[in-house]
């Protein structure tokens, strides 16, 4: 399309002191004559072109000349920017360098760090807090990894995997992956795994294009249905772990939450989370293994 052409001129011209006509060309791909028509149509547009003949001259703009009256509102390239700052602080290979080059295209004075963005677990080691730019070079130059990843029941395993894709859901980050033992494509959450080794294997595995994260629903009837009755006074974890339409505030201001989990020992390690400011009200088997639990918990004290 013109319009990407033309944004494209721009950018090349920036980027150079001086470029013929003839180099526009061969870069976008198009007949010298198509790039005279474009410089005209920017120059019509009130883009400063200068155009001096001769050994060592060629296209150029006119000095100082910045992209923020042209293309860009400053809305636009705030959000250029932020997004970038945010790239910048999840430690994204080069974002400084795009960072530095763009905004002074747009003669942006750059603020000070107003965003920091941490994707690893509370007192993780610096290593595992560059997991997610580790992944993300693995991922796209396809290099095999090893990790050792700690699933949801409490297991620990060695995992050789095939990286595909990065997933942010909620509150978390996952890896889609090929598991060579499994021999199928699996998500692991990345606040799960420890010890990420980026091999020398190479793999050209595609993840399908029907792929999703979100599994299929389940026969609701085989998980069993809880009813949970939470303190007012963690009314605000409450809020940030459940759904408003599985909340029900009761008239002495007790959170009644109903909602359906297996009944396994993640479910009960994160119930005993919420300490005494959480009561099982149903089903009855659940509360028999809360309680269990608890009095061991008791017995070790």
């Amino acid at each position: 399309m013109q319009i990407d052409r033309l944004i494209q001129i721009i950018f090349l011209l920036l980027s150079h002191e001086n470029i013929t006509a003839k180099q526009l060309a061969e870069e976008l791909g198009v007949s010298t004559r198509t790039i005279y028509r474009d410089i005209n149509t920017l120059s019509i547009a009130g883009i400063p072109i200068t155009s001096q003949k001769g050994y060592g001259g060629g296209l150029s703009l006119l000095q100082g000349f910045s992209l923020d009256k042209s293309y860009f509102t400053e809305a636009e390239q705030s959000n250029i920017i932020q997004a970038l700052q945010i790239l910048k602080s999840s430690n994204y290979p080069d974002a400084d360098k795009a960072l530095n080059k763009v905004a002074g295209l747009f003669s942006h004075n750059l603020q000070s760090e107003w965003l920091e963005i941490d994707f690893s677990y509370w007192g993780s080691p610096e290593k595992e807090r560059n997991n997610i730019t580790a992944l993300e070079r693995a991922v796209i130059n396809k290099y095999v990894i090893a990790f050792t990843y700690f699933n949801s029941e409490l297991g620990v395993t060695d995992q050789v995997v095939e990286p595909l894709k990065l997933v942010f859901k909620s509150h978390a980050w996952y890896l889609v992956a090929y598991s060579k033992h499994k021999d199928n494509i699996r998500t692991y959450r990345l606040s799960r795994i420890r010890d990420l080794q980026i091999t020398n294997e190479l793999f050209d595995r595609e993840l399908p294009g029907d792929f999703s994260i979100t599994p299929a629903c389940k026969e609701e009837n085989n998980i069993p249905k809880f009813k949970l009755h939470f303190s007012e006074k963690i009314a605000y974890k409450v809020y940030d772990e459940f759904q408003e339409k599985y909340i029900k505030k009761l008239d002495d201001g007790t959170l009644e939450v109903t909602f359906r989990y297996q009944l396994s020992d993640w479910t009960f390690l994160y119930l005993l989370s919420f300490g005494e400011y959480v009561e099982i009200i149903e089903p009855a088997r659940a509360r028999e293994i809360l309680k269990e639990k608890a009095q061991k918990i008791f017995s070790m004290y």
